[in-house]
């Protein structure tokens, strides 16, 4: 099956917000996305207009890239954001040189295992880079195995950070990292 990759456009909120809300049903979605779909199914259209516009083709803080089926359908996304130097990131954590962060990655169960994450993970690494990205990171939960075994086998490795989920939770989130070759 031949796919295209590509940014969204601004225009398409309505597909982001149908393939996010897709993302939050998936059955590991607790361990792998910090928002429930309860809590995205009741934002306004204002809100997905805002996140498809921040994200949008052409813009420069955040890119979503989606996996666009021969049908038309979104059968994968993730985002990737800029941060910059001096800056401090979402957990609270100081961001020392630019990087990329990769958000918000998900795949159609039934388009898994084909290569295509790769080449998603490939189009978020060369956009980051065109953007002057020393380094693109991701966090991934401590219990979500089948994603840490991808993020090493596209060449991502942790480093060691520890995030820890909320006050009490006992759980944490690992800091993975890939370097500009």
């Amino acid at each position: 099956m031949s796919y295209k990759i590509r940014s969204i456009r601004a225009d398409e909120w309505r597909a982001a917000k149908e393939l996010r809300l897709a993302a939050l049903r998936d059955p590991v979605a607790p361990i792998a996305f910090l928002t429930t779909y309860e809590e995205a199914v009741a934002r306004p259209d204002s809100f997905w207009q805002e996140q498809a516009a921040g994200a949008c083709e052409g813009a420069e803080g955040a890119q979503q890239i989606i996996a666009e089926g021969p049908d038309g359908v979104w059968v994968g996304t993730l985002t990737v954001l800029v941060e910059e130097p001096g800056t401090t990131d979402w957990a609270g954590f100081p961001v020392e040189r630019k990087q990329g962060h990769v958000v918000a990655v998900f795949v159609r169960p039934e388009e898994r295992g084909n290569g295509l994450t790769e080449v998603m993970f490939d189009a978020a690494l060369e956009w980051s880079w065109a953007r002057g990205a020393e380094r693109v990171r991701l966090i991934v939960h401590e219990e979500n195995g089948r994603a840490q075994r991808f993020y090493r086998k596209v060449g991502f490795v942790p480093t060691g950070v520890t995030v820890p989920l909320g006050e009490g939770a006992g759980e944490s989130e690992l800091e993975f990292v890939i370097e500009r070759a």
